[in-house]
């Protein structure tokens, strides 16, 4: 029987991009030994990227389309289309050619070899500038000490997964605050690695600010490591430490109280804001929690398009 591979791509306003993403991305599927699927997952765009979609999905019925009723976010559209994915491989790529199609052929060599997992990592990124590349660098460093899972620096959200692995993704990782790429490379099976270089973006900017990016990193730890939570003894202890000291310190000297007004406000300022650290951390902890306990869909589908009816209406 042929093997099939899905070839996942996440799409916000990517109008520009999506007719050169086709144009680049069908000559390389149609040479592979492979039978494909590509699954367009439109993310809510406000510009014209569903029409061009729709365009596509028209003339070619490889072409499958799967647009939300409103923007869920690049996660939500890479795991809508695992769910709805039926190949023996699946892709996830975006669709600013950033993630070169050309890699494919190597993608479908690993997954032929029994690889469950097959990560891409970037060797070079000079489009996302100095200040980009340093602060992934120390996002991975920070992921890395705080979290047991350690992660590839700069493992992107290009990746591969099996029909097995996949289906372990559509079963469980269901979070609502979730980091796909780390799912992947936590979820075991035997795992391959390609590097590649970032390609110049087809089109269009990066639909991820400077707050977006934070966010993310901050959800990422928190869904990773619950190291934060112990700051609170870590600064108990320093608390105490420093009463001990000021105690010797009282004692020794045999004064009443400390001398220095500015020592005092100063520790007292410390601590409170060491406090206040604390309660903000476990304040996030709980909004993942009650973003758990709602339990809303992690998307909602407008329209499809080239989609058998029932296909991932049982994943969501």
């Amino acid at each position: 029987m042929e093997k099939m591979l899905s070839v996942v791509v996440s799409v916000y306003n990517e109008e520009q991009a999506l007719p050169i993403f086709y144009q680049t991305a069908k000559p390389i599927l149609d040479r592979l030994s492979w039978n494909y699927e590509l699954w367009f997952m439109n993310d809510g765009s406000q510009d014209d990227s569903l029409k061009v979609l729709l365009e596509l999905a028209a003339q070619d019925d490889h072409v499958k389309v799967v647009s939300f009723s409103r923007n869920f976010g690049h996660e939500a559209a890479m795991i809508a289309g695992i769910d709805y994915a039926r190949g023996d491989g699946i892709v996830c790529m975006d669709a600013d050619l950033q993630h070169p199609p050309s890699c494919l052929p190597e993608i479908v060599e690993k997954l032929e070899e029994g690889c469950g997992v097959v990560t891409m990592v970037r060797t070079r990124n000079e489009s996302a500038g100095v200040v980009k590349n340093i602060t992934s660098a120390g996002f991975y460093w920070v992921i890395n000490t705080l979290s047991d899972v350690k992660f590839e620096a700069n493992a992107s959200d290009f990746f591969a997964v099996s029909r097995q692995a996949a289906d372990v993704l559509r079963g469980s990782y269901r979070e609502k605050v979730r980091f796909l790429r780390g799912y992947v490379q936590n979820i075991g099976f035997k795992r391959a690695t390609i590097r590649y270089e970032a390609q110049e973006r087809a089109a269009g900017e990066s639909k991820y600010s400077i707050r977006k990016l934070l966010d993310f990193s901050v959800n990422t730890i928190l869904c990773f490591s619950n190291l934060p939570l112990k700051l609170g003894i870590y600064a108990g202890g320093t608390a105490a430490f420093l009463g001990v000291a000021v105690m010797i310190y009282t004692l020794c000297t045999r004064q009443g109280a400390p001398s220095g007004y500015a020592t005092i406000v100063i520790l007292n300022c410390f601590m409170f804001a060491v406090l206040f650290l604390i309660v903000g951390i476990i304040g996030e902890y709980i909004g993942i929690l009650f973003s758990e306990l709602k339990d809303r869909p992690i998307y909602i589908v407008g329209e499809t398009r080239n989609v058998e009816r029932g296909d991932g209406e049982s994943r969501r």
